[in-house]
């Protein structure tokens, strides 16, 4: 018998893992908030589509807490931080919950590399302080304390904290020199560190399959080439042949406190590369924007 996925979260990130489970031969049970997101996964051949609230328990009969592999990529809902309790913390308590009645071989939660509050430009690897995290990055770590080391029922656990995500129709600094925007906001001298979407995948399916022996850790998953963010949209600009633009240095609206200085770290990717064996097909921006360039 084919081996068991369940995916809760189906957004950018889940629904190309549920693609290519799927295209494994894995029978896939996903869960998401979305009418026309679960149309999609249906129409790809999911064995199981449920329309539901992670954070709700109403779902806990619907689907098999006994699964090989347990997936949580769930995103924020919405709704400012208020969003984050609901859909991080709440969402992994309700996962625990469920699983208490069943056996999950490997489960793993995407967190974020927002967890990490450095503002001085320093390398960061997996045993770096996140004293001090941001509001959001502290509900990221809480919700990572709920399922690592992992539920009683759950044999080992993986967090993986992703950088941020970029990839097919989901290009923020390309869309916005399309649409012409002079000035955007935060700091053009602090590093960004990205990865794109299909690396994301690759690296949950690194863990997912790795041997029995790898007992489950906490992963760093980036492109290992932080840049400048001045440098990468000068780097756009200059192949969509017009002029870059500035940045402002104030951080997103609601995104950071008045007066907080806003992150600025490179994200160390060694662990998961030593550990896992695991190498990005898009190493840096360059590689992963080049074929989105030609996307419209």
């Amino acid at each position: 018998m084919a081996s068991g996925i369940v995916i809760f979260g189906c957004g950018y990130l889940g629904s190309e893992l549920a693609r290519q489970a799927i295209a494994k031969g894995l029978r896939v049970t996903a869960l998401t908030r979305n009418k026309e997101t679960a149309a999609v996964l249906r129409s790809l051949g999911a064995e199981l589509v449920v329309e539901a609230q992670l954070e709700e328990d109403a779902w806990h009969s619907q689907i098999n807490p006994t699964q090989d592999f347990v997936v949580n990529c769930v995103g924020a809902s919405g709704g400012g931080i208020e969003g984050y309790v609901k859909s991080y913390l709440n969402g992994q308590e309700s996962i625990a919950r469920w699983a208490a009645d069943g056996a999950i071989s490997t489960y793993l939660f995407t967190g974020s590399v927002s967890v990490y509050p450095q503002t001085d430009g320093s390398l960061v690897n997996e045993k770096a302080s996140c004293d001090g995290a941001s509001d959001r990055g502290a509900l990221l770590l809480a919700s990572e304390a709920v399922g690592f080391p992992g539920f009683p029922t759950v044999k080992r656990s993986f967090v993986l904290r992703l950088a941020g995500i970029y990839g097919p129709g989901r290009h923020v600094f390309l869309s916005r020199i399309r649409d012409g925007e002079t000035s955007l906001p935060g700091d053009g001298e602090a590093w960004l560190n990205l990865i794109h979407r299909d690396d994301a995948c690759s690296a949950i399916w690194a863990a997912l399959e790795s041997l029995p022996e790898i007992v489950g850790r906490i992963f760093n998953v980036s492109d290992g080439h932080p840049v400048l963010r001045q440098e990468l949209v000068n780097w756009l600009a200059g192949e969509m042949e017009v002029e870059p633009p500035s940045f402002s240095g104030i951080a997103n609206p609601g995104r950071t406190a008045p007066g907080a200085r806003l992150p600025n770290r490179k994200i160390d990717n060694g662990r998961i590369r030593e550990e896992l064996g695991w190498e990005p097909r898009y190493p840096s921006f360059r590689e992963g924007y080049r074929d989105l360039l030609t996307e419209k």
